[in-house]
């Protein structure tokens, strides 16, 4: 799964040269986690990661390839949960390396979205998340008692990589929070609208849409992304026999 390499290259490169900090992973350092989603009210709250009008980025990107993600770990760029003292532009970012995935096309394809529907089911005590799945942001509500009791993003981070290592074709996990003002926002919403595109076209190869290139709406994706050419091909291949294997079964 090499479809998402040139995006963690160029977010590698986003974020080159940032001063960072990381965390090796262990599961002891998870922050308490509430089992379903808190509220956490404004009149409670010390502060709010990519709020209204501040820079906002969340998306995930798979790969195979050890020389992206080796190991588990936490990275941060930018003031950690409690150095912060008022609202702060914010982005998540999890890099995954998954095993070989040598299945059906649709079972691999299902497997992937299982593991990105991982972090709707992470809730850390006092960490309140609401995401934008169309503008791609995600926006985090600190409860003053959660900065009280000195959360991290250490600890947060673990409560991530702990909840997608339940899968048994997760390798290894990075997960990269960004809170430095400076980092380019807008160029990392970019990459992650590129990273949906190649997930929804996946979605569309697997219902089977026309390989006349010069009609498809998904050229474009096709295009620039290595290797989503032959994934389209290759399953369209693998749809056609399927249908001939039917037809031949009833005759």
């Amino acid at each position: 799964m090499e479809l998402y390499n040139k995006l963690i290259d160029e977010t590698n490169k986003l974020l080159q040269g940032k001063k960072s900090i990381s965390w090796d992973y262990n599961p002891s350092d998870a922050w308490p986690d509430n089992g379903s989603a808190e509220l956490v009210l404004r009149s409670d709250s010390a502060f709010e990661l990519g709020a209204d009008g501040l820079g906002s980025a969340n998306y995930i990107l798979h790969t195979t390839n050890p020389d992206y993600v080796n190991k588990d770990e936490t990275i941060l760029y930018g003031p950690d949960l409690t150095k912060l003292r008022s609202d702060t532009p914010f982005a998540r970012i999890v890099l995954i390396r998954v095993g070989v995935l040598d299945d059906d096309d649709e079972v691999v394809y299902r497997t992937l979205k299982d593991i990105e529907f991982c972090k709707y089911h992470v809730y850390p005590v006092g960490y309140m998340v609401r995401m934008s799945p169309e503008s791609f942001r995600e926006q985090v509500r600190i409860s003053k008692d959660a900065v009280k009791r000195h959360i991290s993003f250490k600890a947060v981070g673990a409560s991530y990589i702990k909840k997608y290592k339940e899968n048994a074709n997760v390798l290894n996990v990075k997960v990269i929070f960004v809170t430095d003002p400076s980092i380019d926002y807008n160029a990392l919403t970019v990459t992650a609208n590129m990273a949906d595109k190649i997930t929804s076209t996946l979605t569309h190869i697997l219902e089977g849409i026309p390989t006349d290139c010069s009609v498809c709406q998904l050229k474009d994706v096709c295009d620039e992304v290595e290797g989503m050419k032959e994934l389209h091909f290759g399953a369209a291949a693998k749809q056609a026999a399927r249908k001939n294997n039917t037809e031949a079964s009833r005759s």
